[in-house]
């Protein structure tokens, strides 16, 4: 195996340009062998994945030594290839010695379209809209789904099951979108540039997530005209409007499938003269049929079906609630949706708005993500525009609840190097989402306590204690994530201090009028960061230190430079930057001198660079 002195991938002397590659591109390689070892020739290696595994060959021509060490250098030439490209090495001696690589992977990508930067550059907030603020106790006679609504704000949400074993996620409380609309000013003041909100289509159940009708805002929401206000408003304050595309699968109560009968015409489940009795995959009708994850409620939708054209089709779905003010698309479980209707689902926002963005859920890297045996095409272009940035929460979590800063690091420096670059700085960056444990919860306690009872875990708070140790590793953790490549992404109520386990606790109503104010102030803070420093908004990422629990890198743009330096150690540390700087934000009681910045433990800081202090 090569040594990082023979080869290094992440090294522009080793491999140019960096990381991933646009079709059409030339790559050229160089090795870098020990002279004494005595190779006279370097091969290249590459299988082209997406061409049937075809693999060629290239010799590497010898270009000369330095420092003891030969070079060898080889061009290989993209062609019109898409894909995953996996290159390794070959060192051959006249006395018919070998040694070989490790195989790596390179992305090349279809850049013959030009990627919106617009969502990766600012901060993003996503709401849950049943839970953000209601503007009346709404009522819920004749709407779909049997629900009810709580009458206080401040109740719990309903975690035990009915007395059919079920949790049936029934319980509303009443949020519209006059509320969101009435505290627009209240984001734009935290920094807000894009409101990603969870599906507001109407539905049964308070996460809708079983989408009933693709084309009618929820009535507990509101209306059309409500939406298209809340756009209206919003794009006044320079803010962008993001809408979750729940297409994998709709609801069991549902116009299209309509298992319980609330809807009058027949649906799929009814009769199989109904005109979505092809959207749905019956086993033996009507009674088995494919579902998400078989979870009865959530039956699958066939894209092979007429459901392909109602969603991406001209007067479909994604380009009519483009045409009535949103911005973008978030896709759920992205995995799960062909890579042909991804596509479609892009080529429609983008013919509906040149500048719509489209942002898949994915947990793993989605470069190389397989699912159902099939590798996806996710980020290499005309499908995805960003995805879920998973991989960046786990390493975030995993640097503040203990690990090595090397380990961030290598995480991170996987996924740049594997995502094309409008992919990597168009990411949906966070700490906590819907479907996570509140963050200051986790943090405070160290864990998800699923060795406790569901009884347990609905009415613990965080003691005086954890709630110190949450509070500061939270701090860390945000700074880190605004000071990151993408969108740092706040979910509702995270900035407020809100507490929770899994769903529904960690859905709880936003608690207006008592919030933690220095946690508002410190995301305050963040959210102005972000919207000035042109680094940390597009900047590339240099990593200066990352050793024990001493993490520092710097934004760059243009003649610009932004520093940050964090540590999450138990222990004081001391780093040494290598131009003066400026401190802009710090957590945690940092200090700094000239170029020296004095670490205490749990703390951090962002400076900008300067030509000398004054």
């Amino acid at each position: 195996m090569f040594d990082l002195q023979t080869y290094n991938s992440r090294d522009i002397r080793y491999k140019d340009p960096y990381g991933a590659a646009p079709s059409g591109s030339k790559v050229t390689f160089t090795l870098r062998p020990r002279r004494d070892k005595g190779y006279s020739k370097g091969v290249l290696v590459v299988r082209f994945e997406q061409w049937n595994d075809y693999t060629e060959e290239h010799e590497m021509v010898w270009t000369g030594s330095q420092k003891g060490r030969d070079a060898f250098t080889g061009t290989l030439e993209l062609r019109d290839y898409v894909g995953l490209a996996w290159y390794s090495f070959r060192l051959e001696g006249l006395d018919g010695r070998r040694e070989e690589s490790a195989v790596y992977q390179l992305t090349v990508y279809d850049n013959s379209e030009e990627v919106p930067l617009w969502f990766g550059r600012g901060m993003s907030y996503q709401i849950f809209p049943d839970r953000f603020c209601r503007t009346r106790v709404p009522d819920p006679t004749g709407m779909v789904g049997g629900r009810w609504v709580h009458q206080s704000w401040e109740e719990e949400p309903v975690y035990q099951p009915d007395h059919n074993g079920e949790i049936r996620n029934r319980d509303f409380f009443g949020g519209d979108l006059a509320g969101i609309t009435g505290k627009l000013d209240y984001l734009r003041g935290l920094g807000v540039e894009t409101l990603y909100f969870c599906p507001i289509f109407e539905a049964p159940e308070n996460h809708r997530y079983g989408t009933a009708d693709y084309e009618k805002i929820d009535p507990m929401l509101g209306c059309e005209e409500d939406f298209r206000t809340l756009c209206r408003e919003a794009h006044a304050r320079g803010m962008r409007v993001m809408l979750d595309g729940v297409f994998n699968h709709t609801g069991f109560v549902s116009r299209y499938f309509n298992g319980d009968g609330f809807y009058p015409e027949p649906g799929a489940s009814q009769s199989q003269d109904s005109p979505y009795r092809d959207w749905f995959d019956f086993q033996e009708w009507p009674h088995r049929y494919s579902s998400w994850w078989g979870i009865y409620s959530l039956p699958t939708t066939r894209k092979d079906s007429g459901f392909h054209d109602f969603i991406t089709g001209e007067n479909g779905v994604i380009r009519r609630w483009l045409r009535a003010g949103a911005d973008g698309w978030r896709l759920d479980v992205a995995d799960e949706l062909p890579d042909s209707f991804v596509r479609d689902a892009h080529r429609a926002a983008r013919a509906e708005k040149r500048d719509a963005v489209i942002i898949g859920e994915v947990w793993e890297d989605g470069s190389n993500k397989v699912a159902y045996s099939v590798r996806r095409h996710h980020i290499w272009g005309g499908h995805c525009d960003g995805l879920m940035n998973y991989p960046l929460r786990n390493a975030i979590l995993g640097y503040v609840l203990g690990g090595e800063a090397a380990a961030f690091r290598e995480t991170m420096e996987v996924i740049r190097e594997n995502y094309p670059p409008f992919a990597f700085h168009s990411s949906m960056n966070f700490l906590g989402t819907h479907d996570t444990v509140r963050i200051l919860t986790l943090l405070g306690v160290g864990g998800e306590c699923r060795d406790h009872s569901r009884d347990w875990r609905a009415h613990y708070r965080l003691d005086p204690q954890q709630m110190e140790t949450g509070r500061a590793r939270l701090k860390l953790a945000m700074m880190l994530l605004f000071a990151f490549p993408g969108s740092p992404m706040i979910y509702y109520g995270d900035e407020a201090g809100m507490q929770g386990f899994e769903d529904p606790f960690n859905r709880r109503t936003f608690p207006w009028g008592h919030e933690d104010g220095d946690l508002l102030d410190y995301v305050r803070s963040l959210g102005a960061l972000r919207r000035t420093q042109a680094p940390l908004r597009q900047g590339d990422i240099c990593y200066h230190r990352s050793t024990g629990r001493v993490l520092v890198f710097s934004r760059t743009l243009g003649e610009e430079t932004v520093y940050v330096a964090l540590n999450a150690g138990v222990n004081p540390a001391r780093v040494m930057l290598p131009t003066p700087a400026r401190e802009l934000l710090s957590c945690g009681g940092a200090a700094r001198s000239a170029t020296l910045v004095a670490l205490p433990p749990m703390s951090g800081m962002v400076l900008e660079k300067v030509e000398e202090l004054t």
